[in-house]
């Protein structure tokens, strides 16, 4: 048998090519749309690719099913409850497919055996693969969507089409504990997912497992009632970012053939005029320490070194057009990605762009970012307004000095209460003090101009928060923008600082006049 793992660790997707040595014959599950890769590692192994498979209709990437198929002559299938806009073989639950000797008459050889797995999707399927049809343990279970390592697929990306996230869930139970969990312990698990990936909550860093190992750690799987299986899988799920709708409409439906030339170089003055005109994007994606230093005014940001396609997909619409700003020779890499996502509308890229803000220093603008050190004074001078704001200081006692933003309730004298968040170093009985925002009743207590926003998701947000703040995911910000309102100061902060100053990039290009964003994030503000 041939087996290979393709991993992508920028979108966390795996896809896999599965052959008989003997026949010739392969499949290749969960591809994406640049194939190259496969065909040549199929080349070399003297393998055909027959069938491409999916385990269900994609919403994080766009597959590259039709790409393949076009390449190769190979059938496209799904589980059998798919419709698409494109012929399909639909696979049946149980339905096995034989790639070695048993195929053809013999008697061994690689097999497939397909397991109609609904919860995550109606058509999800797994596949539980034998190097030999009769052997007792399989060699392993492609499981998609439906089981990760540490976690299992979410029930809610089809709520849209009427299917509550709880009838979903519902299903994913019975598929789990009916369909995998019957398998033996020894049984490999190979996902189609790993951590990052916003098709679950908890995955793990790990690409591959075991039954055993699963049944014994993921919390999805421990011994509980339904109901409480469908609480934990339907709680706590990562914002969903703009295009999956998008991504799973042309998965299901079709799309164009990938193009995955390097886009034209345009002048600055087609630059702006694309922005000006054709409501283009102007895309930064250099490291993010360039942007922030100088950057072109009402640019947006995401780099190259994160996760550039998932972040560009949660504040660029699915279809606007898209001038990238990328260092030189990464211009081919840019557009490639962001077609991974099935953002194809690339008009071109601005040659050099940091020589062309040296050139332009009137179109150049610099990112505010606040230390975590600065943020207490930060707040106090966006506080004291001249609106009237009151500033009152909250204290305690602990065993270091630190700082923290907090919020209270106060009386007309200004009073308030709140909660010291920060540890740091000092001496023993050291007093910690925290900025919190007094509002009353009357003129002694105002609201505070400021905003506050934490732009992670919801589990980090649950799990620990700066007092006062706002939660708003990245991924959602572009349709809760109008909640904010751009005439005062907005802070913002993540995890760690990069998906902030995405976020402030969308503030800025949005006409917001002062934001600035919380260097190292949540993570350094603990730290202090």
């Amino acid at each position: 048998m041939h087996f290979a793992q393709y991993y992508l660790d920028c979108l966390s997707q795996a896809s896999y090519l599965i052959g008989d040595e003997t026949t010739g014959r392969a499949v290749l599950v969960d591809p994406r749309r640049d194939i190259d890769d496969y065909l040549q590692d199929a080349a070399a192994a003297g393998l055909g690719i027959e069938l491409v498979i999916e385990t269900h209709v994609h919403a994080d990437f766009l597959s590259g099913h039709l790409e393949l198929a076009r390449a190769t002559g190979a059938t496209i299938a799904f589980g059998e409850a798919a419709r698409t806009g494109f012929p399909i073989r639909r696979l049946r639950d149980g339905e096995r497919i034989f790639l070695g000797e048993a195929g053809n008459g013999g008697s061994g050889g690689v097999t497939l055996t397909v397991l109609a797995t609904p919860g995550h999707t109606l058509e999800s399927l797994c596949l539980v693969v034998h190097e030999n049809p009769d052997d007792p343990v399989p060699f392993g279970v492609l499981t998609g969507d439906t089981l990760f390592v540490g976690d299992v697929g979410r029930p809610d990306l089809l709520s849209a089409a009427g299917h509550s996230p709880h009838d979903m869930a519902v299903r994913l139970h019975h598929s789990l504990h009916t369909k995998l969990l019957t398998l033996p312990d020894a049984t490999r698990v190979f996902p189609a997912h790993g951590a990052g990936s916003a098709c679950g909550r908890s995955l793990s860093t790990e690409t591959s497992s075991t039954i055993g190992d699963q049944r014994r750690l993921n919390y999805a799987l421990q011994p509980m009632p339904v109901a409480e299986f469908v609480r934990l899988v339907t709680a706590g799920q990562p914002a969903t970012p703009g295009y999956f709708a998008h991504d799973a409409a042309l998965n299901r439906d079709g799309h164009p053939l990938l193009d995955a030339d390097e886009p034209p170089a345009l002048t600055l003055e087609e630059a702006l005029a694309a922005r000006d005109q054709q409501g283009a994007v102007l895309l930064d994606c250099r490291p993010l320490a360039s942007y922030t230093r100088a950057h072109l005014k009402g640019s947006l940001h995401t780099s190259l070194d994160t996760r550039f396609a998932e972040y560009a997909g949660s504040v660029v619409a699915p279809g606007t057009p898209i001038v990238l700003l990328a260092d030189p020779g990464k211009e081919r890499e840019a557009r490639l990605r962001l077609a991974r996502i099935g953002y194809d509308h690339v008009l071109g890229h601005l040659p050099d762009p940091a020589a062309v803000l040296d050139r332009e220093p009137a179109l150049v603008r610099h990112s505010h970012r606040v230390r975590p050190e600065e943020l207490p004074e930060r707040w106090r001078q966006l506080a004291a307004d001249d609106s009237g704001t009151d500033v009152t200081t909250a204290s305690g006692t602990g065993s270091g000095m630190g700082t923290a933003v907090g919020t209270g309730t106060g009386t007309a004298a200004g009073t308030a209460t709140g909660t010291v968040a920060g540890s740091g170093t000092g001496g023993e009985g050291a007093t910690a003090t925290a900025t919190a925002t007094a509002t009353g009743s009357d003129a002694g207590g105002r609201f505070p101009r400021a905003q506050l926003v934490d732009v992670r998701n919801p589990a980090e947000y649950a799990a620990g928060a700066l007092p006062g703040a706002r939660s708003i995911p990245l991924a959602t910000l572009p349709d809760r923008i109008t909640e904010l309102d751009p005439a005062r100061p907005v802070v913002l902060y993540c995890r760690s600082g990069n998906r902030s100053v995405i976020a402030a990039a969308l503030l800025e290009a949005r006409g917001f006049g002062d934001v600035c964003d919380l260097e190292g994030g949540y993570e350094a503000m603990a730290g202090t």
